[in-house]
């Protein structure tokens, strides 16, 4: 078969020539891309690549995506149609010049030149440049994609990509011509900020609304490219491209500073005080660490005192691997609370879970760290020598005296956190059951510490161990009560999401945020990864909406896909982890989640049995759901190891584990209120206005006050988040007076209604 010598080349016979004569040569899903891109030389009425007289495969390559050694060894083949397509371009008289590699001529002289300037091109002449040119069709269906919707208006207006091109570079606004050609054969999308005033000055050539093609972007959250930051990380200029306008590259710079400084403000770091006290302390490093619940190399033991100069002082005020002793201590501190049985000869009250014991060990690694770290650091501590740091130091009161008044000093008034820190050492220090009132070897690790433990105070303590464990009980429940009287209120849980809460429907307020998301969704066939991820965050909010989940049982949530066999309560237990798997029984995915994984296990809510709910299947949760089990998930993972989770993190190739912890999940969750719930009036996108960076915890605000909202009942609203009605009234509803006056009128108005 050889192609015809006329201009009359049709679609149809570049199909059959790519399918009977490449076939041989190249694969099917090449001889697909290939005949595409010789369909669209046709539309566009634009040249193929040559080097001299033949095909330009290294262009040709980098045009269909298929190596270059593979299409010269297709040349003899490939090379019929590619001159049949030139000439038919070529009798149309309008066409695109070929990008050519140049090649070695002979040179001309200056009178050869301007003889050939002086004389005449032949053919057409060229067309005029008209700014706004006039519709050849008024009415046209709207097509869905960008390069489609691109070449239907070039069309409409008799436009080629040259004549385009030309127009935009008289007005000095021109992409270049390549990048427009594969605009329209769908190559390429604009991603930069120069590629978006280029479409915005296309937008007005042909009357079109602003923002028509930008609409038709298959990835319409995307970051923008190109936008220069001078002075910034580069993570920070890759977290605040997120939130820029597509024109921000043409706003004034006045503007400019006022759009970065607002997206620092609101959706970076969130405008709440506490969150400004927190990014401050954050900056001040100053605990000791310890092994237990993490596997990290200990650093090497600090200078002493008098090797330490200002800038040493400065560096040891950061995080600290704490001294072999004290670790020995804090490790048999765990075991006596967490362990099924305790040792013979010890009582206890009280067992610490996983969590608790996570906690306990950070916060006493702050108290730690605070004493350790120098009083000429930015952290003002009271620079008290590592390997002096023991657990029987916490019995003496001038020890707490000091670490209460450099809390309130650092924070400027007193919080329950102190009382809670009181407390915990209260319990240890409580006669029969206090862990350091058993041990009284404790006190042979005790040394003097100036202002705070004398030679002196070191001796009573040994002679009479449970005498100095009584005074500090005493002393600290005297300090408790005087505490409690003064504590503040530093960390308004409210504050992220009071627009929300505020509203007659926080639920379905909240529900906007993944309405934005599915708005926003990327096309998953050019953006898999993307997609996937959006999927992510669309089904923690969900899930989070349906349930009501604290964030580790929903982070631990287990998956297994439909057809599997399920797992078994009692395995379920051993891991103290819930599963999402579908149930035969009620044609509905369930999430399954035995009691003893709950925080508040023992709570009246469970009476030991396991938490079921089946989710309903509304809004598209159960398309998402098999979605992302069937494909996203995958690509999530990549070839990182499956830790069996249904939320997994996007894995790199220097990802070492698949799942979540406390801190990366918290990030996830915060992550997609940033991109998707906080409304950005320089964007425009976003779903509620006034919303701040907030975490997966707050979605249990929003149950509970939707409920009592909507019923009155602290019981019921209990039921949402699998708690108790006098936690509901203490930590998650915010009912107000008015909402209260507002059920009991609309129960009082209906006698007037009726009559």
């Amino acid at each position: 078969m050889t192609m015809p010598k006329t201009r009359s080349l049709t679609p149809r016979m570049i199909s059959d020539f790519c399918r009977l004569r490449l076939k041989t040569v190249l694969d099917s899903d090449e001889i697909e891309v290939m005949t595409k891109y010789l369909v669209g030389l046709i539309e566009l009425m634009a040249y193929p690549p040559y080097r001299g007289s033949k095909a330009d495969w290294v262009m040709l390559a980098d045009a269909t995506g298929i190596e270059a050694n593979k299409l010269k060894a297709a040349g003899p083949r490939l090379q019929p149609v590619l001159d049949a397509v030139a000439r038919s371009i070529a009798m149309e008289g309008h066409a695109v010049p070929p990008p050519s590699t140049p090649i070695a001529t002979k040179p001309t002289s200056t009178g050869d030149n301007q003889r050939s300037k002086a004389r005449s091109r032949p053919g057409p002449a060229p067309k005029p440049i008209i700014e706004h040119p006039e519709p050849l069709f008024t009415e046209w269906e709207d097509p869905a994609g960008f390069g489609d919707a691109l070449n239907l208006h070039m069309r409409r207006h008799g436009d080629t990509v040259r004549h385009l091109y030309l127009a935009l570079d008289s007005r000095g606004e021109a992409q270049d011509q390549r990048t427009l050609m594969k605009w329209c054969t769908g190559q390429l999308l604009p991603m930069t900020a120069r590629s978006f005033v280029v479409l915005n000055n296309i937008e007005r050539r042909y009357r079109l609304p602003l923002g028509y093609f930008k609409a038709k972007l298959p990835h319409q959250a995307r970051a923008i490219r190109g936008v220069t930051l001078a002075g910034l990380p580069t993570a920070e200029r890759r977290r605040l491209a997120w939130h820029l306008p597509d024109d921000f590259l043409t706003r004034p710079k006045a503007e400019q500073e006022e759009i970065l400084e607002w997206v620092r403000r609101v959706i970076i770091s969130g405008s709440t005080d506490y969150r400004q006290f927190q990014a401050a302390a954050m900056r001040q490093r100053y605990a000791v660490r310890f092994t237990a619940f993490q596997n990290s190399p200990r650093r090497a033991a600090p200078k002493p005192e008098d090797e330490v100069s200002d800038l040493d002082e400065e560096l040891q005020s950061a995080v600290m691997d704490a001294p072999a002793a004290l670790d020995a201590e804090m490790n048999a501190l765990l075991r006596f609370k967490t362990a099924t049985l305790t040792a013979f000869g010890f009582q206890r009250n009280g067992v610490w879970n996983e969590e608790t014991a996570s906690q306990k060990v950070e916060h006493l690694g702050l108290m730690f760290g605070a004493l350790a770290s120098g009083p000429r650091s930015t952290v003002k501590g009271a620079g008290v020598p590592l390997d002096s740091l023991c657990f029987a130091m916490l019995i003496f009161p001038a020890v707490w005296d000091w670490y209460l008044q450099w809390r309130e000093q650092r924070r400027g008034f007193y919080t329950k956190w102190e009382v809670d820190m009181l407390s915990v050492v209260l319990s240890m220090s409580r006669a029969e059951t206090g862990w350091i009132r058993q041990t009284p070897s404790l006190a042979d690790r005790l040394r003097p510490i100036p202002g705070m433990i004398t030679d002196a105070d070191i001796d009573s303590a040994r002679s009479d161990w449970e005498a100095a464990c009584e005074l500090f009980h005493k002393h600290a429940r005297h300090r408790i009560r005087e505490i409690e009287r003064v504590a503040r209120v530093h960390r308004d849980p409210f504050e992220p999401i009071l627009p929300i809460l505020e509203s007659a429907s926080p639920v379905g307020e909240y529900r906007k945020i993944t309405e934005e998301i599915m708005r926003l969704m990327p096309d998953e066939r050019r953006y898999p990864r993307q997609a996937a991820e959006a999927v992510r965050s669309f089904l923690l909010l969900r899930l989070g909406m349906h349930t009501g989940l604290r964030q580790r049982n929903l982070r631990e949530l287990l998956v297994c896909p439909r057809g599997r066999m399920p797992t078994s309560e009692r395995h379920l237990e051993d891991r103290k982890r819930g599963e999402l798997r579908w149930s035969d029984r009620d044609q509905g995915w369930e999430v399954l989640i035995p009691s003893v994984a709950f925080k508040n296990s023992t709570s009246s809510f469970f009476g030991s049995k396991p938490f079921r709910l089946v989710l309903p299947d509304l809004a598209g949760l159960y398309d998402a759901i098999e979605a992302y089990i069937d494909r996203h998930r995958a690509r999530l993972l990549g070839n990182a190891a499956d830790p069996g989770t249904f939320f997994v993190k996007t894995c790199k190739r220097t990802s070492a584990d698949a799942s979540y912890n406390q801190n990366s999940f918290y990030e996830a969750w915060r992550l997609s209120i940033q991109r998707y719930g906080i409304y950005n009036p320089w964007t425009g996108r976003g779903a509620i206005k006034g919303l701040l960076p907030h975490g997966p915890h707050n979605i249990r605000d929003v149950l509970a006050t939707h409920i009592l909202k909507q019923t009155g009942s602290f019981e019921q609203a209990s039921y949402a988040i699998q708690d108790t009605p006098d936690m509901v009234a203490k930590h998650y509803g915010r009912f107000l007076p008015q909402d209260k006056s507002a059920i009991a009128a609309k129960i009082l108005n209906q006698v007037w209604e009726a009559a």
